[in-house]
């Protein structure tokens, strides 16, 4: 383990941790008796304080316990972010059972194949997502729960409400409503039997490399990197999280969710992502901490008033999920004064194994390693451990790796290496580690251009062309060509005030003299967006299956 970023750590802050051995429903048992009247959640103005937010939890964990639902027992939540989710996960918590995760933008036949997987048989949604698992009642599920945005929604928003979150009715099929199961006295099960190594979640990778994939997280896995989050970000009681990111990801659920309420904090929840709610709810709450995906960022800054909103609160901004392009970090400094602070996770790791050092980030970078992480590089076919400079496959041990994926015994032995007595993760992620002990991301191995004989890298061009002022969003790929082999393409947004005055030809001619011959994109196709996850992540897969088949044709 190469330890020369422990120069760079940031002070006050030891290198190891000693994480609590409880189960992951006490943090918010702790702070209701802490923090009672605080505030714990901010929806749109309704605000939940602790207590409120935890008699809430005992009663869904005492109707779930009626339901029949005990240790071990798998209950899905296919809900989009809103007060629901946050009561649901620790009342399933608090019912000794383990959450399933779902992405509500799942259809009928992919929510089947996870609830069947997992072999949830409760499920917990809103009323906009109902029709979709309607189907699956008396068949996979058993119980199906139902609430509506307007249980918690105020009558009077303070901030911009998204559209289609009215009140629905009409609820059939034997669905049980969420507001009448809350106003039962439920009690839950006596006592919480779960550990620190027990089973507590099984969020699923999104499939983009094959069938999506339980990964088996204890309460332990969990709680050491919610207890990271805290720590490195400085988040306290008096701490106000904007939650933008999904809860259903888990760089959501650890850095908005998890952390703050571990802390006694306060999150600001909104439903889906909006820059004008998000820059409202900065200004009106006084967010400090918002962890986020590049795009939001890119968003946020496009605003076209962005220079006169107030975001003087923020004193961290960070996330991960694709590198922060140079001119945009630049535009965010001087807007705010603050370096964005990139890192890197996966949902096997349930959220960051990287981080960036708040008082020294480097720009494109996933940072250094976090508490208890030995993460290194190998190379790809003989498994060697590699020096700095070199990429290859970056592979990581710590407390937070999964425990192994659910019911998949072939995939967990590929997923896994051994290193000096030390079981590793291996990531599938192309990286390389500077000599100060900093990582970055070369990209996904599977990603890669081949550009006649050459490796391109897309994340690097992405990069060099969010320096062009007049491009919003990009994307690259690579698009198969007889002579090259592949060809670089870019399918690029552009800001509104370039529209009809910028042309392919004269993107291609500004990127080359911009980058290496190699590198440059060949194609650009202006469109109106690009296609994206439920996590804000751009599905370059998408992208890149249409070139494909285009192609072909």
């Amino acid at each position: 383990m190469n330890n020369n970023h422990y120069r760079f750590w940031p002070a006050r802050i030891p290198h190891e941790l000693v994480y609590p051995r409880v189960p992951l429903f006490e943090f918010l048992d702790t702070s209701a008796r802490r923090y009672p009247e605080s505030d714990a959640v901010v929806y749109y103005g309704t605000r939940i304080n602790y207590l409120s937010l935890l008699i809430a939890v005992e009663k869904l964990a005492g109707a779930l316990h009626g339901m029949g639902v005990r240790k071990g027992d798998r209950v899905a939540l296919y809900l989009q972010n809103s007060p629901h989710y946050m009561i649901s996960f620790f009342g399933v918590m608090r019912a000794n059972a383990v959450v399933v995760p779902v992405n509500p933008m799942l259809t009928e036949r992919e929510l089947k194949f996870l609830l069947e997987d997992s072999g949830a048989a409760v499920l917990i949604t809103t009323s906009d997502l109902y029709p979709r698992a309607v189907g699956l009642k008396g068949k996979t599920l058993r119980e199906i729960i139902v609430g509506d945005y307007t249980d918690y929604l105020p009558e009077s928003p303070a901030i911009p409400v998204p559209s289609g979150m009215a009140a629905r009715g009409g609820i059939s099929g034997g669905a049980i409503l969420w507001q009448d199961l809350l106003a039962q006295e439920n009690q839950p099960a006596p006592t919480v039997e779960v550990g620190p190594g027990d089973l507590a979640m099984l969020p699923y990778t999104s499939g983009s490399t094959g069938i999506p994939k339980g990964c088996m997280h204890t309460h332990a896995t969990i709680i050491s990197n919610t207890v990271s989050s805290a720590v490195w970000h400085s988040v306290v009681a008096g701490s106000t999280v904007l939650a933008t990111l999904p809860l259903f990801h888990v760089t959501g659920l650890i850095h908005s969710m998890l952390a703050p309420i571990y802390a006694g904090g306060t999150v600001v929840l909104l439903s889906r992502w909006d820059r004008e709610a998000a820059i409202t709810a900065i200004e009106k709450y006084r967010c400090s901490l918002w962890t986020n995906i590049t795009t939001m960022v890119v968003d946020l800054l496009n605003h076209p008033d962005i220079a006169r909103r107030d975001l003087s609160s923020l004193a961290v901004i960070g996330g991960g999920g694709a590198p922060m392009p140079g001119p945009v970090a630049q535009k965010l400094l001087e807007l705010t004064g603050l370096r964005y602070l990139e890192g890197y996770g996966m949902t096997e790791t349930i959220s960051q194994t990287h981080i960036n050092p708040p008082d020294r980030p480097k720009l494109q970078c996933i940072g250094i390693p976090d508490f208890g992480v030995d993460a290194r590089i190998i190379d790809l076919e003989s498994g060697e451990e590699l020096p700095p400079g070199n990429e290859g496959e970056l592979i990581v041990s710590g407390p937070e790796i999964m425990a192994g994926y659910w019911n998949r015994p072939g995939d967990n032995i590929d997923a896994f290496i051994e290193k000096d007595g030390r079981r590793f993760l291996r990531t599938g992620d192309i990286c390389r580690m500077d000599d100060e002990g900093y990582f970055y991301i070369v990209d996904r191995s599977k990603r890669m251009i081949n550009a006649a004989g050459f490796k391109v890298w897309p994340t690097e061009v992405e990069a060099v062309l969010y320096g062009h002022p007049a491009i919003s969003e990009v994307c690259v790929v690579g698009t198969p060509d007889p002579v090259r082999v592949e060809n670089v393409k870019a399918f690029i947004v552009l800001r509104d005030q370039y529209r009809g005055k910028v042309t392919d030809g004269e993107i291609i001619a500004w990127a080359k003299e911009n980058m290496a011959a190699y590198r440059y994109p060949r194609i650009v196709q202006f469109v109106d967006q690009l296609p994206k996850s439920g996590t804000g992540k751009i599905l370059w897969r998408e992208l890149q299956q249409m070139e494909k088949e285009k192609v072909g044709r």
